[in-house]
């Protein structure tokens, strides 16, 4: 099973929110779209569930059309699962009541099996005559989940899952509903503005930006080889500095980067992330930037390094594993690990 977007576009009057979209998610796969309020990612979800007319291009599953211009197959005949933000579960039913809800035309011994694995697969078993009232924001999003898998969807569509449950409790219930796709085996595209959750969820992430798909990759591959600014910009806590290059070698406040491909004078965007960038003791004659704080993060300790030269650049953050021999109002070198710092056209 798959679901294939083909050149889809679409706008909201004389608003182009979506361009020339070409993506294909897999049988079995967790594919993340990631991006800004108004990067076109929510638009494609609610296209593909059949809540918005196609205007442009072709919506696929396994091959055959199910949305193009003029051509809409309706929502309740796509055989989608789908999971919201607010849960969406009807107050006067019981758990088993909501998760039975689409499997009305089934024997009912067949029901009452289907919604304890489902109860299982999300952790709730023995939660059946519970109301959704009773339950934390936690426990009612893995029963909405449970629901959306009961009818066995052609594919799942999720639309920021997890935005309105406790920070605290994300983690476990991203983990546990990514465990519960991936046991169901159903082709899945979540809609997430967080990259830290999309790189815990999903195979492959979509980067939108302005209505396009920016890179598509593993999150390793996004990680290591961004195809952007943007992309090089959402993982790992990364920092963008604005440079010059001069002779191969791109200028910043906190430093150069060597380059290839630039032409001399362009302007050029240095993407850094904190444990690429490494303190010492300044060598004679070598530029040095003073510390202007020290903070324990738990694995290691977080510096900021000042920039003397322009109060309006913004301190750069580095990662160390240790504070020994740095000390707030003190100096230190700054070096670039090559492996985490990125450098893009302005």
């Amino acid at each position: 099973m798959s679901l294939a977007f083909q050149n889809v576009g679409h706008s909201y009057g004389d608003l182009r929110v979506l361009s020339g979209v070409t993506l294909e998610a897999r049988s079995g796969e967790i594919l993340c779209l990631l991006g800004a309020s108004g990067s076109g990612k929510t638009t494609l979800l609610r296209l593909a569930a059949g809540l918005e007319n196609l205007q442009e291009g072709g919506i696929f599953v396994d091959g055959a059309l199910i949305a193009a211009p003029g051509r809409d197959l309706p929502p309740e005949k796509r055989s989608f699962g789908m999971v919201f933000q607010d849960h969406a579960l009807f107050p006067h039913l019981t758990v088993a009541e909501n998760i039975a809800f689409g499997l009305a035309k089934r024997p009912k011994e067949e029901v009452r099996a289907v919604v304890a694995q489902r109860l299982a697969s999300v952790g709730l078993a023995g939660f059946e005559d519970r109301y959704p009232h009773t339950l934390s924001g936690g426990q009612q999003q893995r029963v909405a989940l449970a629901r959306a898998l009961a009818p066995s969807p052609a594919a799942m569509l999720l639309d920021e899952p997890f935005a309105s449950v406790d920070v605290t409790l994300r983690r476990a219930l991203r983990e546990e509903a990514r465990l519960a796709l991936k046991e169901a085996g159903v082709v899945t595209l979540v809609v997430t503005h967080d990259p830290v959750e999309a790189m815990e969820i999903a195979d492959r992430i979509a980067v939108m930006e302005r209505g396009r798909i920016a890179q598509c990759a593993t999150p390793e591959e996004l990680y290591a080889k961004p195809a952007s600014a943007l992309v090089a910009s959402l993982f790992g806590d990364a920092q963008r500095f604005p440079a010059i290059v001069r002779g191969g070698i791109a200028v910043t406040a906190y430093g150069e980067v060597p380059v290839s491909g630039f032409a001399e004078n362009s302007r050029a965007e240095v993407i850094l992330r904190p444990e690429a960038v490494s303190l010492a003791a300044p060598r004679e004659g070598e530029r040095s930037f003073r510390i202007g704080d020290i903070r324990f993060l738990g694995r290691d300790w977080l510096v900021l390094m000042m920039c003397e030269a322009s109060e309006a650049q913004e301190p750069l953050r580095a990662r160390v594993t240790s504070p020994e021999g740095f000390a707030v109002n003190e100096r230190a070198a700054i070096r670039f690990d090559p492996a985490g710092t990125f450098v893009f056209p302005a």
